[in-house]
Order: C-alpha cells, then sequence, then structure tokens
C-alpha cells in the first residue's frame, strides 16, 4: 500500500472540497492511503511537496488548487510557476499528479472539480499513482 500526500492551495472550499473528494476516492480505490495538507496558495506546492518528499512518509502527490483567471497578470504567474515547479519536481523523479485548475470562470471550474463529470482530482490521483508505478518499473 502507497501513501500519498494530497497538497492543497484552499481558497474556493467547495471547488477544494470536490477535487479532494475525487482524488481520495481513486487513490482508495487501489487500495492505498492519503493524507491532505493545505498551503497558502498554488505557487506554495511545489515547495510543500518537494519538503515532504524529502521526509520520505509519502511515495506520490497529488497537486489540487484553483486558479481563476481576474483583471490583472497575476493569473499567467500563478499558473505558469506552479505548474513548472511540478514538473521540476516530477523530471527529478517525484511522482506528481497536477490536478490545479487553471480556468477562466468558476462555472469552468465547477464541471472540472465534479467528480461525477470530469473529476480532475481524481485524474490527478491516478496519474500520481501512474507515475509511482513508473519509478517503482525502473528502480529494479
Amino acid at each position: 500500500m502507497a501513501k500519498f500526500l494530497i497538497v492543497e492551495a484552499r481558497f474556493y472550499d467547495h471547488l477544494n472540497d470536490m477535487l479532494i473528494a475525487g482524488a481520495r476516492a481513486a487513490i482508495k480505490a487501489a487500495g492505498h492511503d492519503s493524507q491532505v495538507v493545505t498551503v497558502p496558495g498554488a505557487l506554495e506546492i511545489p515547495g510543500a511537496i518537494a519538503l515532504a518528499d524529502q521526509s520520505g512518509d509519502y511515495d506520490g502527490y497529488v497537486a489540487i488548487g484553483v486558479v481563476i483567471r481576474g483583471e490583472t497578470y497575476h493569473f499567467e504567474i500563478v499558473a505558469g510557476e506552479s505548474a513548472r515547479g511540478i514538473m521540476a519536481l516530477t523530471m527529478d523523479g517525484v511522482a506528481i499528479g497536477n490536478g490545479i485548475l487553471t480556468v477562466e470562470n468558476e462555472a469552468q471550474a465547477l464541471v472540472r472539480a465534479d467528480p461525477a463529470q470530469k473529476d480532475k482530482g481524481g485524474e490527478a490521483a491516478k496519474a500520481a499513482m501512474a507515475l509511482l508505478t513508473l519509478r517503482e518499473r525502473w528502480a529494479n
């Protein structure tokens, strides 16, 4: 049984709750365990994953958050830099599924977050599990 850490940037509670529910359901269905930790924002997710990975307590990670385009350039920075940080860790062999939604509006986020619709939280968990499987396969 693998242990996954779901790292969430909690800003839109109702959306995060759906993303986490999808991620937890996918992890549980695969016979694994999960815990959730909350960070201030999406930019902090890669740092939290890096710190947690140093502990050796977790086998994989699921990044959860929602970034909705606003009136300023901040959306591009948060969306791009959080994805870049996650990708850098992934390239170093950390099994991470990216479930950070980057959307134009809340309606798009609702469809993507809802486990009964697009289930992006569940998809992110499945991606993390797939990467863990590949890492273990190629480590031997």
